[in-house]
């Protein structure tokens, strides 16, 4: 004979899906809002280093941008100078003029350029001037009291090879 009314085992079935209901919500609500905490938790983690690496990324580039245009412009200063006292003066201008440019206005220009001659007395027309620009770009955020303790410095350099005009008169 059919149950078509559900009789006992109908209500037996419907007892034991609104027990597993109230089991699976209970054990939900335990954990109910950890996940925003999880996942702040774990934006920060993963956002922080990225965004450091970003800065640091950042400051290396403009540093590259800088030693390169100065190693470029004070050579062709020196190169086109008069003598190579005055070549030496405009190319530490240009050099503190291109870091500047970038940011680095504290460094040195005198202590980041050399300069030399592929000749014995420089600026012979048909020679060549070296110019090489270096700077340490410090990290971002990193204490004083830290880089006494740990050099935290990536040193960034450019080269340049300036010819001295061939058809310039002797000086």
């Amino acid at each position: 004979m059919s149950n078509e009314s559900g009789g006992r085992d109908g209500r037996t079935r419907r007892r034991r899906v609104l027990w597993w209901w109230r089991a699976r919500l209970a054990a939900a609500g335990e954990d109910r809002g950890n996940a925003v905490v999880e996942f702040l938790g774990a934006a920060l983690l993963l956002i922080i280093p990225v965004v450091y690496l970003v800065l640091v990324l950042g400051r290396l580039q403009a540093a590259t941008f800088a030693v390169e245009g100065a190693a470029r412009e004070s050579g062709r200063a020196f190169a086109r100078a008069e003598d190579p006292s005055a070549g030496t003066e405009r190319a530490i201008a240009a050099v503190g003029l291109a870091l500047a440019d970038q940011g680095f206005g504290d460094a040195s220009p005198s202590e980041a350029l050399t300069l030399g001659c592929s000749s014995v007395p420089c600026l012979e027309p048909g020679s060549e001037v070296h110019a090489e620009v270096e700077i340490a770009v410090p990290l971002p955020f990193v204490p004083s009291f830290v880089r006494a303790a740990v050099p935290l410095e990536i040193p960034v350099s450019a080269r340049h090879v300036a010819p001295v005009d061939r058809f310039r008169g002797a000086r």
